[in-house]
């Protein structure tokens, strides 16, 4: 699983990438806004002050990627990311926050949130985090992963995984997005997503996360240091 930006990365087309803004301190939004304006190929579409307001201007707005405070009034970040991922399953959230205690690491992963960073993090950092999320793939405060599979409650290896299956599993942990494994195993993009959903399905998970966690667990992949 990738933890850290890469120099080279980048996003995958010329389309911007959507994002919503969600804090309960006007003034952090307003420092992630000027920090995340800087990148030419991110538009932040709107704001929101807690939750239940996350959730009425993404369902209006239909960003790509939330960028989601944890702790917020009237809704909290893990309650309106569950809902969020429920309403808007092409939307993908970012749990950003300055905390790393274990229930909302935990809590954000198991509500759908594909990536977990700190709010200490680089502005570079958090760009190329929104930039991974909208190719689906998955970024993790080093630390946070490390709780993560340390704490994941995952099923029992399973053996009726196909080898294909098992290859796309380990890719997903190394941050791959669906679009690089079938450029990698040199198959059309539908096949990917069709070994996920299979593999997820014979797992029992829910998110492309759960998987790298798993895969993780289970020794197929490594945590990537530094």
């Amino acid at each position: 699983m990738t933890q850290h930006p890469t120099p080279d990365a980048a996003p995958t087309s010329n389309r911007s990438v959507r994002v919503l803004l969600v804090d309960d301190h006007a003034v952090v939004r307003q420092g992630l806004r000027l920090f995340l304006g800087l990148d030419p190929l991110i538009d932040v579409v709107g704001e929101a002050a807690n939750g239940e307001e996350a959730l009425a201007e993404a369902a209006r707005l239909r960003p790509d990627v939330v960028v989601m405070d944890l702790m917020m009034p009237v809704m909290d970040g893990i309650t309106a990311t569950r809902l969020l991922r429920r309403q808007l399953p092409d939307t993908e959230v970012i749990a950003l926050t300055s905390t790393l205690e274990e229930h909302k690491v935990n809590g954000a992963i198991d509500a759908g949130a594909m990536g977990y960073m700190l709010k200490d993090a680089s502005s570079d950092t958090l760009a190329e985090a929104i930039h991974a999320a909208a190719r689906g793939e998955v970024r993790l405060h080093p630390e946070a992963a490390r709780r993560l599979v340390r704490d994941f409650r995952s099923p029992e290896m399973r053996e009726n995984l196909t080898p294909k299956e098992v290859i796309v599993l380990q890719l997903i942990a190394h941050g791959h997005s669906n679009r690089d494994i079938a450029q990698d195993q040199g198959v059309a993009e539908a096949t990917v997503k069709t070994h996920v959903s299979r593999l997820l399905g014979k797992l029992g998970l829910e998110s492309r996360t759960q998987a790298a966690l798993y895969a993780l667990r289970h020794g197929l992949a490594t945590l990537d240091e530094g």
